[in-house]
């Protein structure tokens, strides 16, 4: 594998977990400053932002099973 087909798998997976990242933010329960706020840091920073999310986001169904 190239260094061109592997910067596009890697691209396409930084999208893959933007657009689920986006999904989920919209799907939440918080208010909409909040959403914007998360959904706006997904789209300008992609994947500094998806990582950001993963580790400080998605926290309500931990919250609820419990």
């Amino acid at each position: 594998m190239n260094m061109i087909e592997l910067s596009a798998v890697i691209s396409i997976a930084v999208l893959l977990g933007d657009a689920y990242a986006i999904f989920q933010i919209v799907q939440s329960r918080r208010d909409m400053v909040t959403r914007a706020a998360w959904i706006a840091l997904v789209l300008v920073l992609p994947l500094i932002g998806l990582a950001i999310w993963f580790v400080a986001g998605p926290r309500e169904h931990l919250v609820e099973r419990g």
